[in-house]
C-alpha cells in the first residue's frame, strides 16, 4: 500500500504532507477538490486517500462516499478540524476507515497509515487462504495475524479474540509452551483500540526476581545501587496500550500483591517515588501453568487469580488438533521460501503423513523450526522424508493403522507400538489425568505409572510433574483428593 492520494483545498498543507509521505516510501498525490480526486480515481488506483472534509464545492463526505458506492478498495482517512469529532464519526459509518484531527503531527498520520497498511494485509491474507481453501474443497478456516487453524477449538478461539479485542476487559491466556500464546496476545492488541500505541512483551519467568520489580513498576534515581537516574518501567511505557506478561506463574508473591493494586486502581509506584502515577494499560496475561492448581497450593494469590481470569483463552496442544497441520506447514513454507528465497512448493504426502502422526511436545513453535530446517535442506521442490529430523521420520509408531517400519512383522513390537498409543490417546481424552486414564485402559494406575516412564510420555512435562511421578513409582500413593473446579459455584466460601 503505497500509492496516497490526498486531497485537500489547502496548496501548502498538500505540499507539506506529499513531501514527508516521498520522505518515508510512499508514492503521494495531490489534488485540491473532490472534483479532481474523483478524476485521478478514474485514471489510476490508489490504495489510500487522505482528504480534508471541508472543502469549497463537494465535501470529503462526498468523496467518501463516491470510493464507498463504487467498491474500489480503497482505504479513506479524513482530516478534521478539531472539536468536529462527531463529523469525522459519521464518515466512518458511511466507509471511511478512521481520522485524524488537525493540527496533527506527522508521526501520528504515519502510524495511522501503517495500521491501515496492517489491516489491508491481513485481510487481503485472509482472502487468498479462503479461495486456497476454496479451490482445494477442503474445510473453511480462518487467520488471526500469523495464526492459521481451521478446527473448531481454534476457529472458535479466533471468533472470541475479536470479540473481546475491542475492551479494555483483561485476559488470561492458557496453554502449553508453543502454542502461540504471544501471537493471540498481539492479535487481541492489533485488533483494540490500543493499536496505535505500544505492545510491550515481558517474561516474568525470564527476569530475576530482585530486578522484576523495577522492570515492571520503575525507579528514581537513588532508589538502590546503580540507580544512576530516574527510569520509567513498563507499565509506564505501555501507557495506553497493552502489557503483555507471559509465564504470570513464575511472579514471586510480592508482586503478585503490587500487580494486583496496579489491576484494581490503575496506578503504579516506582521504586524510591512516595506518589502513585495513574496509568491506562490493558493487562494480556499468560501461562503454561494451571494457575487454580497454583492457588491451591498457595504459590499464586487466590484474588489476583480472580482478577486476571476475568476473560480466559485457551490454546490447545497441536497434538489436540492434527487437522491445522497441513495448513500450518503451507503457511510455514509459503512465509520461510519467500525469506530464504528458495522455490519449495509443499510437501510430500509420506512426509506430511510423518507430521501429522508426531506428536510435537514443543507444539505450533517446534513445528516451524522443523519446516525451516527441512526447507534448508531440501534439495527438490518439495519437503520430503528425508529432511525430516529422525524422531519424526519414526512417528509412524504414534500411529496404529500406519504400516510398520522398514517391513517390521514382529507381533511383539507391534503390541508394545498399539500399547503406547492407547495409553497416549486415554491421557489426551482425560487431559492428563492419570488416574481416570489408568480406569479407561482398565489397568491400575501404578501399572500405568511405570508405562508412562517406560515409553518416556512423559517428556516435555513439568519438571516438579516428572519427578514427582517418578517418586509415586516407589512409594504408596496417598488418597487421591477430588478435582478442584473454578471457579468455585455459588455458595462457596470462595465466592466473589
Amino acid at each position: 500500500m503505497r500509492r496516497v492520494l490526498i486531497v485537500d483545498d489547502e496548496q501548502n498543507l498538500r505540499h507539506m504532507l506529499q513531501t514527508l509521505l516521498k520522505r518515508e516510501g510512499y508514492e503521494p498525490v495531490g489534488v485540491g477538490s473532490v472534483d479532481g480526486a474523483l478524476k485521478e480515481l478514474e485514471e489510476r488506483p490508489y490504495d489510500i486517500i487522505i482528504t480534508d472534509l471541508r472543502m469549497p464545492g463537494q465535501s470529503g463526505m462526498n468523496l467518501v462516499d463516491q470510493v464507498t458506492s463504487r467498491s474500489l478498495g480503497t482505504t479513506v482517512v479524513v482530516m478534521t478540524a478539531y472539536g468536529s469529532r462527531d463529523i469525522a464519526i459519521e464518515a466512518m459509518k458511511r466507509g471511511a476507515y478512521d481520522y485524524i484531527s488537525k493540527p496533527f503531527e506527522v508521526d501520528e498520520l504515519v502510524l495511522l497509515l501503517r495500521k491501515a497498511e496492517e489491516r489491508e494485509r491481513l485481510f487481503r491474507e485472509n482472502q487468498t487462504l479462503h479461495r486456497q481453501i476454496s479451490a482445494s474443497g477442503g474445510e473453511p478456516e480462518a487467520g488471526l495475524g500469523d495464526l492459521v487453524a481451521r478446527s473448531r477449538p481454534m476457529l472458535d478461539l479466533f471468533r472470541n479474540v475479536r470479540k473481546i479485542a475491542e475492551f479494555k476487559t483483561t485476559v488470561l491466556i492458557g496453554g502449553e509452551s508453543g502454542t502461540g500464546k504471544e501471537l493471540v496476545a498481539r492479535a487481541i492488541h492489533r485488533l483494540s483500540p490500543r493499536s496505535r500505541s505500544s505492545f510491550i512483551a515481558v517474561n516474568c519467568g525470564a527476569i530475576p526476581h530482585a530486578l522484576l520489580e523495577s522492570e515492571l513498576f520503575g525507579h528514581r534515581k537513588g532508589a538502590f545501587t546503580d540507580a544512576n537516574r530516574d527510569r520509567k518501567g513498563l507499565f509506564e511505557e505501555a501507557s495506553g496500550g497493552t502489557l503483555f506478561l507471559d509465564e504470570i506463574g513464575e511472579l514471586p508473591l510480592a508482586l503478585q500483591v503490587k500487580l494486583l493494586r496496579v489491576l484494581q486502581e490503575g496506578e503504579i509506584r516506582r521504586l524510591g517515588e512516595s506518589q502513585d502515577i495513574k496509568v491506562d494499560v490493558r493487562v494480556v496475561a499468560a501461562t503454561a501453568r494451571d494457575l487454580a492448581s497454583e492457588v491451591a497450593r498457595g504459590t499464586f494469590r487466590e484474588d489476583l487469580y480472580y482478577r486476571l481470569n476475568v476473560f480466559s483463552l485457551h490454546l490447545p496442544a497441536l497434538r489436540e488438533r492434527r487437522e491445522d497441520i497441513p495448513l500450518l506447514v503451507e503457511h510455514f513454507i509459503g512465509r520461510m521460501k519467500t525469506r530464504m528465497g528458495l522455490a519449495v512448493g509443499g510437501a510430500s504426502p509420506e512426509a506430511m503423513r510423518r507430521l501429522i502422526d508426531y506428536g510435537w511436545p514443543g507444539n505450533v513453535r517446534e513445528l516451524e523450526n522443523c519446516i525451516e530446517r527441512a526447507i534448508v535442506l531440501c534439495e527438490g521442490s518439495c519437503i520430503d522424508i528425508d529432511t525430516l529430523p529422525e524422531h519424526i521420520r519414526a512417528s509412524a509408531i504414534a500411529n496404529p493403522e500406519a504400516p510398520a517400519p522398514d517391513g517390521d512383522l514382529s507381533i511383539k513390537r507391534a503390541s508394545r507400538r498399539s500399547e503406547e498409543v492407547l495409553i497416549r490417546r486415554a491421557l489426551q481424552k482425560t487431559r492428563g489425568n492419570r488416574t481416570r486414564a489408568a480406569e479407561l485402559l482398565e489397568i491400575s494406575h501404578r501399572a500405568l505409572l511405570y508405562k508412562i516412564k517406560e515409553y518416556g510420555i512423559g517428556a516435555g512435562r513439568d519438571p516438579r510433574e516428572q519427578a514427582a511421578s517418578e517418586t509415586s513409582l516407589a512409594t504408596p500413593s496417598p488418597v487421591t483428593p477430588p478435582e478442584l473446579t473454578w471457579p468455585i459455584q455459588p455458595g462457596g466460601r470462595n465466592e466473589r
